[in-house]
């Protein structure tokens, strides 16, 4: 299956960001801000044409962070135009960001006010070559059950981007998200860029929602950073923007 666009939005093409004034900070060529992703048990990781500077990675491959190393690839079954459709992670890869997000349970409280929300801009999101993908311990009947009820009856209605079946709970357990005796996932939310490298992680309990305006600024950051290898971004930065 290929990248996904919303239903009525065909597959953009990266948009380009414009470069903050005032916002950024200049380092030499030899500073490169992203950690690369891990290659063997002990490894020095170059850092690229930007860079002569290295890392040894000391700590075993099971032992280190998720940020910086490649995404765990998955295939699933999902709901995504009120259809079953599968998803697999690594067809993205060279075409677009993901932002994966983890929630709890179908038919619940603070889970549809985030999923709604990321729904509502999604637009905002494909603008930035970005596609957005919700997983859930629950099955797809369940899934499409939850669309198929409008909102003002505690459904989701439609969607502009696919909610994913993880009943294996294979996919919560590979990003580190599962709550063991629980069974369900925590509200883990990861921004994958196009090489399929997890850029970013945020991992909130089960009470508190995540933040759409926070995941685009984050994402935009990255994005930039990503363009302007030398340069970083400091607290609370936005393109274009004075912090």
């Amino acid at each position: 299956m290929g990248a996904f666009s919303s239903k009525s939005t065909p597959l953009v093409a990266s948009s380009s960001i414009s470069k903050p004034t005032s916002q950024t900070l200049t380092f030499p060529k030899s500073f490169n801000g992203l950690r690369l992703p891990r290659v063997a048990h002990s490894v020095s990781l170059s850092r690229g044409a930007h860079s002569r500077r290295s890392f040894l990675v000391k700590a075993s491959v099971d032992e280190l962070p998720l940020v910086g190393n490649v995404a765990p690839d998955f295939e699933a079954e999902a709901v995504f135009d009120q259809e079953f459709i599968k998803v697999k992670l690594s067809e993205y890869i060279g075409k677009k960001y993901v932002i994966l997000f983890f929630y709890p349970l179908d038919f619940t409280f603070v889970c549809p006010t985030e999923i709604t929300a990321f729904s509502d801009r999604h637009a905002e999101f494909e603008e930035l070559n970005t596609e957005i993908l919700g997983v859930s311990v629950d099955s797809v009947f369940s899934h499409l059950a939850w669309v198929q009820t409008d909102r003002k009856s505690g459904g989701l209605g439609d969607l502009n981007y696919p909610l994913i079946s993880d009943v294996t709970k294979s996919i919560s357990k590979s990003y580190d998200v599962l709550i063991p005796d629980q069974g369900i996932a925590l509200r883990g939310l990861f921004i994958i860029d196009k090489e399929g490298v997890i850029q970013h992680s945020t991992i909130n309990n089960l009470a508190i929602g995540r933040s759409v305006d926070e995941t685009k600024r984050t994402l935009q950051a990255l994005q930039y950073v990503q363009d302007n290898p030398d340069e970083v971004c400091p607290a609370g930065w936005k393109p274009g923007r004075n912090p």
